[in-house]
């Protein structure tokens, strides 16, 4: 079993994503959050008010960076001046890691700024692992990759989701950003079993958690970050911290945003879980030393 090169990281509990309508509120009131997780192209610009408000919080808070635009699956070469954007913004955060997507969604130098699926193919996890250790390899820092949500599967796949991801970050030598809600949609959407995904990860190899809302349609599920966790993907979520130990975890509120005291309170539903996971890590570790005795 690889060691976990994320366990050093287990005070980073329950964080929240910056989000504009709350600057001012977290400015003023200075609230108590864990950290907060920023989506790494909102602060890659040369100076002006994004950057101005991002020193502000860094000197109250730690951040962790989240990006949307590494697109690993692509088949064009990686983009030079992006990652050394990304890596001055690191340097800057100091964030102790770095997260994106498990996903394609460019071609030619065209971006299409969604997170397109990748087919789950023997290819797709030999050109995906070797830009992702390339890209780890640039930014020095240890890089986790995210499970995305869909809504269309390739008749070329020759595994599941999940015995993708884990030939991906095997292979990549990087941790995983196990997104439950994502899970979540994607088994209703493909009719498959959530908890079976949950449960074949490597758990020594999950950095990160997110939790999020989702929307129910008439033939589908739409993963919309647009109102509070419901009651599978907290199941879902329960689990995976069984499996992982407590786990830096993120509550993503993205659309008809609501006040931070009512996303803060949302995210902190997240402690019972930890502590119920730090009680059973104890418990084990005194069984295990009333057995060596």
């Amino acid at each position: 079993m690889p060691a976990n090169r994320f366990n050093g990281y287990t005070d980073y509990e329950v964080g929240i994503g910056l989000r504009v309508p709350h600057y001012d509120h977290i400015l003023s009131k200075k609230p108590i959050v864990d950290w907060f997780e920023i989506i790494s192209e909102n602060y890659m610009v040369d100076g002006g008010r994004p950057l101005k408000i991002l020193d502000q919080i860094l000197d109250q808070y730690r951040v962790v960076q989240h990006g949307v635009s590494m697109y690993f699956g692509s088949a064009q070469p990686l983009n030079r001046d992006h990652l050394k954007r990304i890596k001055e913004l690191t340097k800057r955060t100091k964030t102790p890691w770095l997260s994106d997507h498990l996903c394609w969604g460019s071609v030619d130098g065209r971006y299409t700024h969604d997170l397109l699926p990748l087919p789950y193919t023997f290819e797709a996890v030999r050109t995906t692992a070797e830009r992702i250790r390339m890209v780890q390899d640039f930014l020095e820092i240890p890089l986790a990759v995210e499970n995305v949500s869909s809504y269309a599967a390739y008749n070329d796949s020759e595994m599941t989701e999940w015995e993708f991801l884990n030939e991906v970050v095997h292979a990549a030598d990087c941790g995983i950003l196990l997104d439950v809600n994502n899970i979540y949609v994607s088994s209703q959407n493909h009719d498959f079993d959530p908890m079976d995904y949950v449960n074949s990860i490597p758990a020594e190899r999950v950095a990160q958690i997110h939790i999020a809302g989702h929307s129910k349609f008439e033939k589908y599920i739409l993963d919309t970050h647009d109102h509070p966790v419901l009651d599978p993907v907290w199941k879902l979520y329960g689990r995976a911290i069984e499996r992982s130990g407590p786990t830096a975890t993120l509550l993503e509120w993205d659309d008809n945003i609501p006040s931070f005291d009512e996303v803060h309170a949302e995210a902190l539903k997240a402690h019972r879980f930890l502590r119920a996971a730090e009680t059973a890590m104890s418990v084990g570790a005194g069984l295990r030393e009333e057995a060596h005795v």
